[in-house]
């Protein structure tokens, strides 16, 4: 039997730490690259290097004793019951709770009182609180917990922090009075704990008491979408461990995230009645059409039994601004060390087109500037011609390049956090280069069906009624919005409940639609994807192969007659098969350096052509 290593003698510690701490011997701890999260009694924290970097065990550390004190000392129904329905009073309601139950362990420890500093440094070095040059954009959540934090344990806030907590405290103070010193007498009851906390939340003026006179007309309905949105929220209370993202936390839930599990589907059932109040009440929303598709390729046996409740929407739309840059900030923390190689990447393909769109010379001229290259054969023979060199102009069409994201289930975790950092670089990289960037991406609006399926099921079942889900379809950059204006939003692909089905088809006939109103010379479609198209409402009532039918469909008409360049990149999924030009990929490390690679060829390809 091989000697155990360094490494796995600290999982096994570490494990055994967690279980002691929970007092759950049934505790599991499963080591990723991928988002820390807990989901019950199962843990996910990060995986230091094979010679433990002192800070990378601590951080392992942090997180496993955070998620190991939440399930000691958090009731996660409780916590849901006493839940405020405002966003920002339900983020610093959550906040101020892993605030609590880390103190209970800080306070008793000192080891886990410094893992959890750690923890506590590392992600706070990630949050828009660093950034902060106003009092308007700092998170109320965080300077919130970091105080409170600072007035249970003793520790100071992060100094990082200090300056962005600097532009809140006054105010914080000044509104909530002894409100902190309360907290502290209640740290052991939850149930007190929390009036407490929500007390505090209503002298920030974050919520209003239950008992609000404006609202007797809406008690019982605000009840009832509220528990559903506890309901379908519970798994986001299970990954309060990490309160940069309550949103990916659910991720634990699934295993390791992969879109066709069975419990993945389970866990989201919940989730396709109650995330229209999360999002708005999108529900009631006025519906926002797709753009015209323009040419429609004929032949091709496929329909929808209604788009009534399909959407074409913008990032911003879905998320507000505050949590845009949080999930953002979270985006960044997790890709601190691949974003170096791929901008590296990046300014490789940045060279490549910038040498197209420089000057060229025409060599072996009778007349224009003397070639340095030919001075041997002047001095040789002085009267020779075609020794001279003329500049001359290249003629770089406008291009437009249009990003297609797959926003399915299957793509959580790592492949939708890289897939989005390099959609972000891609779009810094070409608008250096003066070629237009548009980022899209598609999912639908619930699991399994949605409204659609519903007007299906009142309208009788009708025989092949075709697709049978709420298309949503979703704008993260347009092709003339600056870079800077568009970046926050890229986290959006971070927000649990976000990823549903896929039906990749319909998207692209979006976007190539969407193109083909541009003006540039030049168009090209980039599409990223895991998997063949899946909804599992319009497969069950439809034949087997209908949706992929329609994309194989869809592809040959846009290769063979659509003056738009398509290239496709595969993640753990052979997309040559549908595509004529595409690569698969099995790894997701590979893919900022595979659309680097792409895009270049498609260039010079073309510069090729020109010839």
């Amino acid at each position: 039997m091989a000697e155990e290593s360094p490494l796995d003698r600290f999982k096994q510690a570490l494990t055994g730490a967690s279980r002691a701490i929970a007092r759950d011997a049934e505790v599991e701890v499963a080591w990723s690259a991928d988002v820390p999260g807990s989901a019950g009694n199962r843990f996910r924290v990060p995986l230091p290097g094979r010679d433990l970097p002192p800070e990378q065990v601590t951080e392992a550390r942090g997180f496993a004793d955070s998620f190991a004190l939440k399930l000691r000392h958090h009731d996660a129904g409780l916590h849901a019951l006493g839940a405020p329905p405002e966003p920002v009073a339900r983020a610093c309601y959550d906040a101020i709770e892993q605030v609590r139950y880390e103190a209970l362990g800080a306070n008793r420890f000192g080891g886990i009182r410094a893992n959890l500093d750690s923890a506590t440094e590392l992600r706070t070095a990630a949050d828009p609180i660093v950034r902060a040059q106003n009092s308007s954009e700092v998170p109320l959540q965080t300077a919130l917990s970091l105080m409170l934090r600072e007035q249970l344990t003793g520790e100071a806030v992060p100094q990082k922090a200090q300056a962005g907590v600097g532009l809140v405290r006054e105010f914080i103070l000044e509104k909530i009075g002894d409100d902190f010193s309360a907290l502290g007498d209640s740290l052991t009851d939850q149930e007190a704990f929390q009036r407490l906390a929500l007390d505090l939340l209503r002298d920030l003026d974050l919520t209003r008491p239950t008992d609000a006179p404006d609202q007797t007309d809406n008690d019982d309905s605000d009840e009832d979408e509220g528990e559903e949105d506890d309901q379908s929220g519970d798994e986001q209370n299970e990954g309060d461990g990490d309160p940069q993202s309550a949103e990916i936390a659910g991720d634990m839930a699934e295993g390791d995230g992969e879109g066709d599990a069975e419990s993945e589907l389970s866990a989201d059932e919940d989730m396709q009645d109650g995330e229209p109040g999360e999002e708005g009440d999108a529900s009631n929303a006025p519906v926002r059409p797709n753009r015209p598709q323009g040419d429609i390729p004929e032949g091709l046996d496929y329909k929808a039994f209604t788009e009534r409740f399909d959407e074409e929407v913008s990032a911003p739309e879905l998320c507000d601004a505050e949590e845009l840059d949080r999930l953002r900030a979270y985006l960044d923390s997790q890709l601190t060390g691949l974003q170096g190689v791929v901008t590296r990447l990046a300014n490789r393909l940045q060279r490549r087109l910038m040498a197209q769109q420089n000057r060229s010379w025409d060599f072996d001229q009778e007349e224009g500037v003397l070639d340095a290259a030919r001075l041997s054969r002047v001095i040789v023979s002085p009267g020779t011609a075609l020794t001279y060199k003329v500049e001359r102009d290249i003629d770089f069409k406008d291009t437009i390049v249009t990003l297609l994201i797959d926003n399915s289930g299957s793509m959580r975790g790592r492949p939708i956090s890289i897939a989005a950092i390099s959609a972000d670089i891609l779009a810094r990289t070409l608008e250096r280069c003066g070629v237009k960037t548009e980022i899209l991406g598609f999912t639908t609006r619930a699991w399994k069906g949605g409204q659609s399926r519903e007007a299906w099921l009142a309208d009788g079942k009708p025989q092949g009624p075709g697709r049978l889900n709420d298309l949503r379809h979703i704008i993260y950059k347009q092709a003339d919005e600056p870079w800077r204006r568009a970046r926050r939003n890229l986290g959006l692909m971070m927000r649990e409940g976000l990823l549903k089905e896929n039906i990749d088809g319909e998207a692209l006939l979006w976007a190539h639609s969407r193109l083909m109103y541009r003006p540039e010379e030049r168009r090209i479609l980039m599409v990223i994807s895991d998997g063949a198209p899946v909804d599992d409402s319009t497969l069950s009532v439809n034949s087997a192969g209908y949706l992929e039918a329609h994309l194989r469909g869809v592809i040959q008409w846009i290769e063979r007659v659509s003056p738009v360049q398509l290239v496709a990149i595969g993640i753990g999924h052979d997309v040559t098969r549908y595509y004529r030009r595409a690569v698969t990929i099995m790894d997701v490390e590979q893919l900022g350096g595979t659309i680097m690679e792409q895009l270049a060829e498609l260039f010079e390809d073309e510069k090729g052509k020109g010839r």
